[in-house]
């Protein structure tokens, strides 16, 4: 740790540089575990760097993407468990990236508080490293942030974001791939994920009623809602290496099937899903009974446990079923594509 850095007056401002020492002391041997072929250099540099191995690529594509855990960070600071959240932060990016055919190569990421905590950012910094291995990805740089008058004492803020690669040949194109008569591969989701915590949150008010017990979870409202992200990389990549031809990619956060399915869709194309091919998570149904909301703004919000679709052939549903299996991530056929201009439809 740096004993020769410090300053009583910062203190006095109540930034304690001396903790910040602490905590890169404690987090240093976590992102150690993270470092795959590439990663050059320690952290405590002034800039993570990687060395990419482009051998038997012709034209390497880098594809990156950022996002932060949003409220379900309130959730964390009710319960003071930290471990997980770091989790969510990866997944939002990784499984974004992955859309593309990107594998992961690094992730940064930057935590702002109101104190610093050592042993909170230790909690904070495992989960993240947790992340990056379920990734294969390694964790080569951040920033802690201690921000007292901005961020109450308890509170922080986490975000980052992750970069991957890909062969411009292989890459998951939808315009250039898809067509009728694929079939939609959901891949299942852990429960809400890291998106619509301001409604679950208003609707179940979580302030007050985190630690209610529902028999139809078999768990407290707190623990279902902490649930990690799932995070689909080594999912995606043995569909490949199985030989998959995946014609596109959905990653189902904020705005649900609505907003996120037509984002992959080739113009003149729709997505029809339907809803009764997939099992909806009991946390789903406790959500939208409390807050009585109407079906179609939960699959305009949430995942509804589906948390990635993939186009591919119909006559490689069955292949792509029996991978995603033996990957650890099961999944159902959801339904198709067709001819038209919507984008999606979503049948009940």
């Amino acid at each position: 740790m740096n004993t020769n850095s410090k300053s009583a007056s910062y203190a006095a401002a109540g930034v304690d540089v001396t903790a910040g020492y602490e905590a890169v002391d404690r987090i240093k041997p976590l992102v150690a575990s993270t470092y795959i072929p590439g990663v050059l250099g320690d952290l405590g540099g002034f800039g993570g760097q990687f060395a990419p191995d482009f051998t038997g690529m012709k034209r390497p594509v880098l594809v990156s993407g950022t996002d932060g855990v949003g409220t379900k960070l309130k959730l964390a600071f009710l319960m003071d468990k930290h471990g997980t959240v770091g989790i969510d932060c990866v997944a939002m990016c990784v499984n974004d990236i992955i859309c593309g055919g990107a594998m992961p190569l690094f992730f940064l990421d930057y935590i702002a508080c109101g104190k610093n905590v050592p042993s909170r950012i230790e909690q904070i910094v495992k989960g993240i490293t947790d992340g990056c291995k379920m990734s294969d990805c390694a964790l080569i740089g951040g920033e802690t942030a201690e921000m007292p008058g901005f961020y109450p004492e308890n509170e922080y803020d986490l975000a980052g974001f992750a970069v991957g690669m890909v062969d411009a040949d292989k890459r998951i194109d939808p315009e250039a791939r898809m067509q009728e008569g694929d079939v939609l591969l959901g891949m299942t989701s852990s429960g809400v994920h890291s998106n619509g915590f301001s409604l679950v949150r208003k609707v179940l008010d979580i302030e007050n009623h985190w630690d209610d017990h529902y028999d139809e979870l078999g768990n407290s409202l707190g623990a279902e809602l902490l649930r990690p992200t799932v995070i689909y990389v080594h999912a995606i990549r043995q569909l490949l290496a199985a030989g998959v031809d995946i014609h596109g990619v959905s990653h189902i956060t904020g705005g649900g099937f609505y907003e996120n399915v037509p984002r992959m869709m080739k113009k003149g194309l729709t997505a029809v899903i339907d809803t009764r091919s997939f099992p909806r998570l009991p946390i789903f149904d406790i959500i939208q009974r409390s807050g009585n909301i109407p079906t179609r703004d939960m699959y305009n919000t949430f995942n509804m446990g589906i948390g990635m679709v993939v186009a591919l052939p119909k006559d490689q549903a069955g292949l792509a079923m029996g991978t995603a299996v033996r990957a650890g991530q099961p999944g159902y056929i959801i339904g198709d594509i067709k001819a038209g201009d919507a984008g999606v439809e979503v049948l009940f």
